[in-house]
């Protein structure tokens, strides 16, 4: 599933690609995919109208036009965001929108399960839509002293708070596993217990491991494909996610999954996170 490096991926590669580019056509292959929009109006709200900027909110790929409206897509488990050359190309396999460009080129979401998202909405609408999600962790605001804030205000297990959007917003399950390997800390110790200095460790942990991961440009284990199609490069750098059963890299222990704390597959380390 695309968190906040890969989705961060998408949005670098389709500002550097599509800023300036102006939404000559609109096709919908798979209406099922879109939200707060139908497939009736799209074209009305998008044709005519010039891509300003791109960018991340949580794991959310951003399109601001010139009318003030964005386009929002959440790509959640397989969808990924491509731009080709040829608008008059043949559909892609698992292809749901294709925005024509003015350049001829064409900007296409594609979505194996059509499991996440393609929105239009307005200012108001995103400006509610944003007041729901946390702090972004690569955001300087987003401190030692921040984040024991939050973590002191849950007695929930701490990597269910890491994953909260509406509290720290972006992280997943892989990156959250990540970060408390690095920091050393058990993922169901409960939040509001963390000392500090737990807090400052783990705060630099999810910075580090998030950095990285979008240098490698993300992780891709099947599906994940960035804006030319690529697959990230971070998996081979994984110290923790995946690696249930395995030697830990840091003590040398067998590591361990579990389900039993969110209900994902969480891969931690018993001997060396307290």
């Amino acid at each position: 599933m695309p968190e906040l490096p890969e989705t961060e991926t998408i949005a670098r590669d389709l500002d550097r690609l599509v800023s300036g580019g102006e939404v000559r056509g609109c096709t919908i292959l798979r209406p099922d995919v879109l939200r707060r929009v139908n497939a009736a109006s799209i074209g009305t709200k998008l044709i005519g109208r010039r891509i300003e900027r791109t960018w991340r909110r949580a794991k959310i790929v951003v399109l601001d036009l010139n009318d003030g409206q964005r386009i929002l897509v959440q790509p959640r488990f397989t969808g990924s965001m491509r731009v080709i050359r040829d608008c008059d190309s043949p559909t892609l396999p698992h292809e749901c929108v294709r925005l024509a460009l003015a350049d001829g080129r064409a900007l296409l979401y594609c979505d194996i399960r059509r499991l996440g998202t393609f929105s239009v909405v307005s200012e108001g609408q995103f400006s509610d839509i944003d007041s729901t999600l946390g702090i972004e962790p690569l955001d300087p605001a987003f401190t030692g002293a921040r984040l024991s804030g939050i973590l002191r205000s849950s007695g929930r297990f701490v990597k269910v708070v890491l994953m909260d959007q509406r509290r720290i917003a972006g992280c997943g399950n892989i990156y959250a596993c990540e970060a408390l390997w690095r920091a050393g800390i058990d993922p169901s110790r409960r939040a509001d217990l963390l000392s500090g200095d737990d807090a400052q460790a783990l705060r630099d942990a999810l910075v580090g491991v998030l950095s990285a991961s979008i240098e490698a440009r993300g992780t891709t284990f099947r599906d994940f494909r960035d804006a030319r199609g690529e697959r990230g490069q971070f998996a081979a750098s994984l110290e923790a996610y995946g690696r249930g059963g395995q030697p830990c890299r840091r003590c040398g222990h067998r590591m361990i999954e579990t389900h039993a704390i969110d209900g994902r597959a969480t891969h931690f380390c018993y001997r060396c996170q307290e």
